[in-house]
């Protein structure tokens, strides 16, 4: 038919133009996806990330906080912070009065843990003398459980052993998932992947969340940036380990693990100390 070649060559023209048009949006939007990348420190050097929607970013500066004999201090207006250690039966016997007197106002207590080769489920040895003496000394209490769990099932399992544990007892700060690798070969978690490793945090925080407690999950950078999918666990209070003189991690945390070897009146030897970020205006 008369001018058939013409159309074709004209819808041929239109479909190149809206390839193009496509081609020109999709290399657009990878560009604001590059753009939007930013460079952090892991521990180890720079790595670049992407940052997710929605979570809240960390918005201390190292100027926030100073440090002196008694520990790090947070001097910034944004937040009150409270000073605390978490602990275990590694510090034996702990005066708590003496620990209260020193400053201290809150205590992360292990509860219990998973082996990390028979995988059984046991007690910490100081929980109950831990957690009776903290609250006696007015400090505020939370939990954390060592956790070698390899499938949400056993995470979940974990829960369960805590909540009994627990028994209905006051809790003033959250529940921790505490999951880690161990330098033994044979620790049965140490090949975990992320995806399972996340989604045994998850299964571990709703279970508890479900037993009436709140819930949070403990990470250090590399576990931060590398190994939670932290979108998937956004609905839980953040623990980070990053000893250091300010905390680096991208997001916001409430809690910071900031000295792996601090002294304490009332514990011998080295403890964990931290810092529990409250807003100013709900704080007290």
């Amino acid at each position: 038919m008369p001018g058939t070649a013409s159309k074709n060559k004209g819808r041929l023209w239109i479909a190149v133009g809206l390839l193009l048009a496509a081609l020109t949006v999709l290399l657009l939007l990878s560009g604001d996806r590059q753009d939007r990348r930013v460079a952090v420190d892991d521990g180890t050097g720079t790595i670049w990330i992407t940052p997710i929607a929605d979570l809240p970013v960390n918005s201390f500066a190292q100027s926030d906080f100073v440090q002196d004999d008694a520990g790090t201090a947070y001097t910034g207006g944004a937040y009150t912070a409270s000073q605390g250690v978490d602990v275990s039966e590694w510090q034996k016997e702990i005066q708590w009065q003496e620990v209260a007197a020193g400053g201290i106002d809150f205590a992360v207590l292990r509860c219990g843990f998973r082996r990390y080769v028979s995988g059984n489920l046991e007690q910490d040895a100081s929980f109950e003398a831990n957690y009776a003496g903290a609250g006696e000394a007015g400090l505020r209490r939370g939990v954390y459980f060592f956790s070698q769990a390899i499938t949400p099932e056993e995470a979940r399992a974990e829960a369960a052993y805590v909540l009994e544990m627990l028994n209905g007892r006051p809790l003033e700060l959250p529940v921790f998932y505490d999951w880690e690798t161990v330098e033994a070969e044979e620790g049965r978690a140490n090949g975990l992947d992320g995806e399972t490793v996340t989604a045994c945090a998850a299964a571990f925080c709703r279970a508890i969340q479900d037993g009436g407690y709140r819930a949070g999950v403990y990470f250090n950078l590399q576990m931060g940036y590398h190994t939670y999918g932290l979108e998937q666990v956004r609905d839980w209070v953040w623990w980070l380990g990053e000893p250091g003189q300010h905390p680096t991690f991208y997001y916001e945390t409430q809690l910071w693990q900031y000295d792996h070897g601090g002294t304490v009146p009332g514990i011998s030897g080295a403890v964990d100390r931290n810092l529990l970020f409250e807003a100013a205006e709900k704080a007290g």
